[in-house]
């Protein structure tokens, strides 16, 4: 099987790390820019080299052969990002390899700990997948618990993100989790929000899109996406991450795409 890993190209590679992420074909053609045709060659490509029949399978091998490589690790997660055009990795300035926040060229500002973005990436494919969102026809209705908790995870992501708007880095750094502390500093967050954050200009709108619950020990993470619209930017995804602390929600990651 690792012949068909090897036999995989670059832009197959960075489809499946779209699945990875919890695209689907449309939204991963989305944020490429490319056709949902071209997605789904890559991916019908992919299946076939890998001789599997479900994308998400051919995602889950390349996440396990490329997790076993330190430098893919330090690199992927936190050191480079992917051109969207190419697929190639393209530096990001001012990052912390093996752990902490990087800037780079697209736009993006990612914050957190290399173990959680590789937690959250694994758990997209193994765990399942708990979604606040458009209810298919015929689903169930949250339960009340679940409503209360999609809510205070929403409260907690909103004031959080409240803190950057104001442009108040160490209170969200403070008011942020201990894998958010562990790997970040004040001054590097600052930097990173300062580079990334502070150009978008103020908040125009923040809608709720989903929020997903990641199955991981020891209890569990909380995904919530936002699309933001700013005043020097419009159609902005903010995904922030967070976990309970002291019966508490607490940020420990985010992006900016």
């Amino acid at each position: 099987m690792g012949d068909g890993l090897d036999a995989l190209t670059d832009k197959e590679k960075q489809t499946l790390r779209l699945i990875v992420r919890g695209y689907d074909a449309k939204s991963a053609a989305r944020h490429l820019d490319i056709s949902v045709h071209t997605v789904n060659e890559r991916l019908r490509g992919a299946r076939r080299k890998l001789e599997v029949s479900s994308s998400r399978e051919a995602a889950r091998m390349l996440m396990a052969e490329e997790s076993a490589t330190p430098d893919f690790l330090a690199r992927k997660n936190l050191g480079e990002a992917e051109s969207a055009a190419t697929g190639e990795p393209v530096p990001l300035p001012g990052t912390r390899h093996g752990g902490g926040w990087g800037v780079g060229r697209t736009g993006a500002l990612l914050i957190g700990g290399i173990a959680m973005s590789l937690l959250a990436a694994a758990l997209l494919l193994s765990a399942p997948l708990m979604t606040n969102g458009p209810m298919a026809d015929g689903a169930s209705p949250p339960s009340a618990e679940d409503a209360a908790r999609d809510s205070a995870v929403e409260a907690a992501a909103r004031n959080w993100l409240a803190l950057g708007d104001a442009g108040n880095w160490q209170g969200a750094f403070d008011s942020a989790g201990k894998s958010f502390h562990d790997a970040n500093t004040v001054a590097g967050w600052a930097e990173a929000s300062q580079q990334v954050r502070v150009p978008l200009g103020a908040v125009v709108s923040r809608d709720l899109q989903t929020i997903r619950y990641l199955n991981a020990p020891p209890h569990g993470f909380q995904e919530v996406r936002f699309r933001t619209t700013f005043a020097n930017k419009a159609d902005v995804i903010e995904t922030v991450t967070l976990q309970k602390e002291g019966g508490a929600w607490k940020v420990v990651g985010i992006l900016i795409d």
